[in-house]
């Protein structure tokens, strides 16, 4: 009997070391999130913007839309499905948002994953959000072509298109294309003006386009 129970603490011991190692996904962003929230909780009804880095670095998201209950939360480099499996308990169900703006899939696909498993991943969060908040508004951002990741543009647009496809007649959810207002003039490729130096993320012109699309949303 104390040799089970000594196995038994071995391998529950053993569990805990591989969890540890393998980490939460960008825990350090969502420990500040939740300090920050215990100092000023965001009020039910806002309008959370969640998603990866184009989120994170919109850092005058706030100001644009100065006087609404904005809620920013954007993660890292953190992938959809990571989104769906780890994040919503802590920086989505909480705020009991009544608009939830999602960008997300463009680290999935430079991860290797294809347009399928990235419409896989928002289906399972859109379900999640169904069931936990019905009564809220989902709008996925397209998944912008950035120049520096041009060889993965089929993918994007792919994936665009099967996450359009599949909220077409979900209730309160819409399908946000922000593919053409980075385009540049007379063209279907992106204007290279509208990124940082990295030309992964948007500079202030670029969320300037972005503005222009969403601002009819945001209310």
């Amino acid at each position: 009997m104390k040799l089970k129970l000594f196995l038994l603490f071995i391998g529950l011991a053993f569990s805990a070391g591989v969890s540890a190692q393998q980490g939460f996904p960008f825990d350090n962003e969502i420990r500040a999130f939740k300090h920050q929230d215990s100092l000023s909780f965001p009020k039910p009804g806002g309008i959370l913007f969640i998603g990866s880095s184009s989120i994170r670095k919109w850092t005058d998201l706030e100001q644009r839309y100065a006087g609404k209950p904005i809620i920013r939360r954007g993660v890292g480099g953190c992938e959809l499905w990571q989104i769906a499996d780890y994040y919503t308990p802590y920086i989505l169900f909480p705020y009991k948002p009544r608009k939830i703006f999602i960008y997300a899939g463009e680290n999935d696909i430079a991860a290797g994953k294809s347009a399928q498993t990235v419409a896989a991943s928002f289906a399972k969060l859109w379900e999640l959000i169904h069931q936990k908040l019905p009564n809220a508004e989902v709008y996925f951002m397209s998944i912008k072509p950035s120049p520096v990741r041009a060889k993965y543009y089929d993918v994007v647009y792919a994936a665009n298109e099967l996450v359009k496809s599949y909220l077409k007649g979900k209730p309160k959810s819409y399908y946000v294309d922000l593919v053409p207002s980075i385009y540049k003039p007379g063209t279907t490729l992106p204007d290279s003006s509208l990124f940082n130096n990295d030309y992964l993320h948007l500079n202030s012109k670029g969320y300037d386009r972005w503005q222009k699309v969403l601002d009819p949303l945001v209310k």
